[in-house]
């Protein structure tokens, strides 16, 4: 059976589409034919820009209570559907459903839960200004934000823009991905059930001449955008030429430092998580493995053992760990990668080439690379897919300079006995991550799955976004006090307080622009809007 939509999702219900074309979903397992969508035109965008336009003086007049109330049934919603959800993700981009069951439906209900709650505990502020007097520090929404999300955790990285956007007052225009859409279109059915108001969330499939035109409409007040570098590049100049605020969040090519006292075979379930989740396709997945050379046949040997023992198949298993990927244009680009590690000196310890025993789908089987030097091109670029590069360091000071000789910054993590910090620059941190524990308990509360540590160093209790910026500094130093919204609180305010030991330089380098970071997204490095 498949699962076709004839109309868009727009002003609060179901919209005949302006052009003819659909976008077919095929999937990954069996290379057939799931479902389609229509394909979104400019038309499209113009007509979902409208009306998120036309909804937003309502919708952000509103009290953050009446929203929340709408929210918490819209969470209700996607809860009654979480199945649904989990099972449509996995048979489109190949996520093994055990995975989906955490991340694509049971984690947005709760963002929208935590967003909504904490806005309605949101309250105008007062404070001393910096001439003297007092400054009234009000919250009000950006406008209309242009959301583009990708195939590899969609309905997670949709709700981590969504929920905090929607939670401030703004209306949302949403572009998913091609290759998973029957998600989106699925969480359309839960807004309208929810009685989410005409206008507030649009959903407007396509491509990446679809994203431009979204991106640079005159009617989009910020853009948030989560994807690859090369995009992320082309909309950042866009918005830069409009001075549009934009959120992104691009590749990685994550470190994950073992160091000479880690337990890695005690630890290895974490390590799995931290590396090789989700086929490898997530961005912060630490794909770049430092090994000191007093243990490194032993580490690469431990690595290889994981990799050939993970289960590879249908998604839809609950013993499956390791799915297919995306697409066939995924997987060709995988074994491109693999043949360029070969061709540059790097030797395979398991996997390289497609499962002996798959007659159809897009698999690639775990690989391994050891004796690889970090200026080979596995080393380098983001490869998205299950390839893992072994990089032997002589001690702590070449790892760090290993784990810092990347263009990417954006995860990272160690194992080892908590002992000392070094600085490594990453986006966030997991050290002897927790992950693969979390994701096997689906009784335990979706909170963190990872210790993240953001820079600069502030505590932080679930998805939040660090300050901007600082309006000004007082004599002593100052830290943040973080309120967790998205950069579609883009005209708040945020406050300090002091605290009683001074501010490192490291923090005070950091206080013009903000560090976002996900639980499942990883962190991202964005300028102050």
């Amino acid at each position: 059976m498949t699962i076709d939509y004839p109309d868009l999702y727009i002003r609060g219900g179901w919209t005949r589409p302006a052009g003819d074309s659909t976008i077919p979903v095929i999937s990954p397992t069996t290379e057939q034919r799931i479902g389609s969508v229509p394909e979104g035109t400019e038309t499209d965008i113009d007509d979902a820009v409208d009306a998120a336009r036309a909804a937003l003086t309502e919708w952000a007049s509103w009290t953050a209570a009446q929203r929340a109330e709408v929210l918490n049934r819209f969470a209700d919603e996607l809860e009654s559907r979480a199945e649904d959800t989990s099972t449509r993700v996995s048979s489109q981009n190949g996520m093994p459903i055990t995975l989906a069951r955490q991340f694509e439906g049971g984690f947005p209900p709760v963002l929208l839960r935590y967003y909504a709650d904490m806005a309605a505990k949101q309250e105008d502020e007062i404070r001393p200004g910096m001439l003297g007097g007092s400054t009234l520090v009000t919250r009000s929404p950006i406008g209309v934000v242009g959301a583009i999300v990708p195939w590899n955790v969609p309905q997670a990285i949709t709700f981590l823009k969504l929920a905090p956007a929607l939670a401030a007052g703004c209306t949302v225009v949403l572009k998913p991905s091609p290759e998973t859409v029957l998600d989106a279109f699925l969480m359309a059915e839960a807004a309208i059930a929810a009685g989410l108001p005409a206008g507030v969330v649009n959903i407007v499939p396509g491509g990446r001449d679809l994203g431009a035109y979204l991106v640079a409409h005159p009617g989009i007040d910020k853009v948030s955008f989560t994807g690859s570098t090369g995009a992320g590049r082309a909309i950042g100049r866009t918005c830069g030429e409009l001075l549009r605020p934009v959120t992104l969040e691009l590749g990685g090519k994550s470190a994950a430092v073992v160091l000479d006292d880690a337990d890695l075979a005690a630890n290895i379930e974490s390590f799995y998580a931290a590396t090789l989740l989700n086929n490898g396709q997530i961005c912060w997945l630490g794909t770049r493995v430092l090994a000191p050379r007093s243990r490194y046949d032993e580490i690469v040997d431990t690595i290889t053992d994981l990799a050939k023992g993970l289960s590879v198949g249908d998604p839809l298993s609950d013993t499956t760990q390791m799915g297919p990927l995306v697409s066939s244009r995924q997987r060709d680009r995988v074994e491109g990668y693999i043949e360029k590690g070969r061709s540059d000196g790097g030797r395979v310890t398991t996997g390289g080439r497609r499962p002996a025993d798959a007659e159809y789908g897009w698999f690639v089987e775990p690989t391994v690379f050891a004796d690889v030097e970090t200026g080979h091109t596995i080393a380098q670029e983001e490869i998205f897919g299950p390839v893992l590069s072994v990089i032997p360091y002589t001690d702590e000071t070449e790892a760090v300079t290993i784990a810092n000789h990347s263009d990417y910054g954006l995860g990272g993590s160690r194992n080892r006995r908590p002992r000392t910090r070094r600085p490594i620059r990453p986006g966030h941190r997991q050290r002897n991550s927790r992950n693969q524990r979390l994701l096997q308990r689906s009784d335990r509360p979706l909170r963190r799955h990872q210790e993240q540590r953001p820079r600069p160093r502030t505590r932080t209790r679930g998805p939040r976004e660090l300050p901007a910026a600082q309006e000004h500094l007082p004599r002593r130093a100052m830290t943040p006090r973080v309120r967790p919204c998205d950069t579609t609180h883009g005209r708040t305010h945020f406050h300090t307080r002091e605290r009683k030991t001074p501010a490192t330089n490291e923090e005070l380098a950091m206080l013009d622009f903000a560090v976002t970071w996900a639980p499942f997204g990883g962190g991202s490095t964005n300028c102050a809007p």
